[in-house]
């Protein structure tokens, strides 16, 4: 008998070999490229506009707080950012709770007002809050911003928290009980420390969200700078190396928390599994 016929060379199967590695690596450049131009251009000799490369310097990072008002915008970004969080957190963990362990009256409700600030454009919310404010003649600054940072993160941390809960086994505080633990030994001692993993993701996401936003603090601030607003108004003249600076470190805070969180997850994976053996 005689050798089969070949099968003709399907040539898509060839490109998509490549095909996909390349749309990566583009969407990666795409992603990455601002954030090299930031870290770049915060060593750049500038004088008075971080435009153009005019040189390599250390005196941006030596002396960050040179340029007036960034460091101002930086910390104020910090002070919203921390108490913004503090509340949404505490409130949303609450809320979170109620709405996966109690049956009461206008839940369905509240599930849904609660995704209604995600859904939302932003700019209507800081629109809507800024004329709320202007309507109970409350003047604006640090405290609407924290209001209003409070309000639109409430919901990502009911979202994430409630998440948490619902993977709970019932039967660890059913046991806490067993052991005639009282309802506040059953919650701090089983419930709080397997919801702190949720609750920690929620509080990094709600500071995350009122560190970077732009629209509802535009609208609500006033007169007082965030790092946000600060770089967009300066954003005419160039960005000055000292902003370029902080939002560098930032990111490689961001970085270093990240690696330093999955190096710990490693190292007590690895600890568990030698236990167990």
């Amino acid at each position: 008998m005689g050798e089969p016929p070949r099968r003709p060379r399907r040539w898509g199967l060839g490109a998509g070999r490549w095909l996909l590695p390349a749309y990566c690596a583009l969407a990666l450049a795409f992603l990455l490229v601002p954030i090299v131009y930031t870290i770049a251009f915060s060593f750049n000799d500038s004088v008075r506009t971080n435009i153009a490369w005019r040189g390599f310097t250390l005196d941006n990072w030596l002396n960050v707080c040179d340029e007036p008002g960034v460091c101002e915008a930086f910390g104020n970004s910090l002070l919203i950012g921390v108490v913004a969080t503090g509340i949404a957190t505490v409130l949303g963990t609450m809320i979170a709770l109620a709405l996966a362990r109690y049956r009461f009256r206008f839940r369905s409700g509240t599930n849904l007002l609660l995704f209604l600030p995600m859904a939302t454009p932003e700019v209507v919310i800081g629109a809507g809050l800024a004329a709320q404010f202007l309507t109970a003649g409350v003047p604006k600054g640090i405290g609407t911003i924290i209001v209003a940072h409070a309000m639109f993160c409430l919901s990502f941390v009911v979202v994430t928290v409630k998440a948490r809960v619902a993977s709970l086994d019932p039967a660890l505080e059913d046991a806490g009980r067993d052991l005639y633990g009282s309802p506040g030994q059953v919650f701090w001692r089983v419930t709080f420390p397997l919801l702190l993993p949720g609750i920690l993701a929620a509080a990094l996401l709600s500071f995350s969200l009122s560190f970077d936003d732009f629209i509802i603090t535009y609208f609500n601030s006033g007169p007082v700078n965030t790092l946000p607003t600060y770089i967009y108004t300066a954003a005419t003249r160039g960005i000055p190396a000292e902003a370029n600076v902080l939002s560098s470190a930032v990111f490689l805070l961001a970085i270093a928390v990240v690696l330093i969180g999955q190096v710990g997850a490693q190292a007590r994976r690895k600890r568990l599994g030698i236990a167990t053996r």
